[in-house]
């Protein structure tokens, strides 16, 4: 006797009905670390957090130690070789108008495309005979470059597991938990551990904050951090995309900014001159510079600033023009979590001398 298929199965619903099931599956186990958090309890596990700075209720453990893939010696490619590897993809590896952190020191260039970034978050790295640690939280769109030197020794960082006010939490891998103190990503103030209030902040360092196409016009033999085969997959997803098109935020988050200014993810960039920190929202920038793209003038810590701005995708690039301080970094993030952080947003910004 013939058995005829239900019709779900003969019109090939149940194949396309199939992916989306599996789809969904494999999304969420890729993103349960990531959404899985319980506000102030159990949030220690291997880490010390008897003395955090951080209030209980801000701290949250978001995925397992160095639950993302972080990277230690990590391999390189040329510029040229970008375009061999987006013709060698489906979906390009990095074009244009892609967003990548651009570190410059002692004669070397490197580039660190931030599709690769949201999957590996910290990378502890040698640019230029100076070991630094490139870093990013997709959470708080955040981009921070810091030293390496810390105490004097050597440290490598790793991603915690845990947040404070959203924003990751580094740690020490060469010391055993509990030992290691713990570092917000954003401004690398300790926050936790044996000794927090003894504990030396990490120091910032020079970031750039720019497209692929901007960075490599200025640094046409820049090197571009290569993606490693067995995530290759993982780098085409974007599971940020909602995130950052919302105002909804994941984890808590305490104090939050007063309404009627900013939004919760208005884009600031921070620059650091002589120690002190000062920050430039995009919307501002804007404002001064009369469109979403453009240039506009700052000053921080008597040094005058220019800064080249994209509102979208959200990039600023940051030179001095004049003054007697000295500018030692430069940060990024969302306006929500540099608030949390303490931050502060200033008054003087005009419109970019066009003569």
């Amino acid at each position: 006797m013939r058995v005829r298929a239900p019709r779900l199965v003969r019109s090939g619903w149940w194949v396309a009905a199939a992916a989306v099931v599996l789809t969904a599956a494999v999304a969420t186990m890729m993103l349960a670390p990531v959404l899985e958090h319980r506000a102030g309890r159990e949030t220690a596990g291997e880490f010390d957090l008897g003395r955090a700075t951080a209030p209980p209720e801000v701290l949250v453990r978001a995925m397992p130690r160095d639950g993302v893939h972080v990277l230690t010696a990590p391999s390189f490619m040329a510029a040229a070789a970008v375009e061999l590897a987006n013709e060698a993809e489906r979906g390009k590896f990095l074009v244009g108008d892609d967003r990548v952190i651009g570190v410059a020191e002692g004669g070397e260039a490197r580039a660190y495309p931030l599709r690769l970034m949201r999957w590996h978050e910290v990378v502890n790295d040698v640019v230029g005979g100076e070991p630094v640690a490139v870093t990013y939280s997709p959470l708080c769109d955040s981009v921070a470059v810091y030293s390496r030197r810390v105490g004097g020794k050597t440290v490598e960082l790793g991603a915690s597991g845990l947040l404070a006010n959203s924003n990751p939490l580094l740690y020490d891998r060469t010391l055993a938990p509990p030992v290691s103190p713990l570092w917000a990503q954003l401004d690398g103030r300790p926050v936790a551990g044996p000794e927090p209030g003894r504990t030396p902040r990490l120091e910032p360092r020079m970031a750039v904050l720019t497209t692929w196409s901007a960075w490599r016009a200025r640094h046409p033999h820049t090197q571009v951090l290569a993606p490693l085969e067995e995530l290759k997959r993982l780098y085409k997803r974007d599971p940020y995309h909602s995130y950052f098109g919302s105002e909804l935020l994941r984890f808590p988050v305490a104090p939050l900014p007063p309404e009627g200014g900013l939004h919760l993810k208005d884009r600031v960039v921070v620059v650091t001159v002589d120690g002190h920190d000062t920050a430039f929202p995009l919307p501002a920038l804007e404002a001064a510079g009369g469109g979403p793209t453009g240039s506009a003038e700052a000053e921080a810590g008597g040094v005058r600033l220019r800064i080249d701005y994209r509102r979208v995708p959200g990039t600023a690039e940051v030179a001095v023009v004049g003054g007697a301080g000295e500018l030692q970094a430069v940060r990024y993030g969302f306006w929500f979590a540099w608030h949390a952080a303490g931050g502060t947003i200033p008054g003087i910004i005009s419109a970019a001398d066009r003569g």
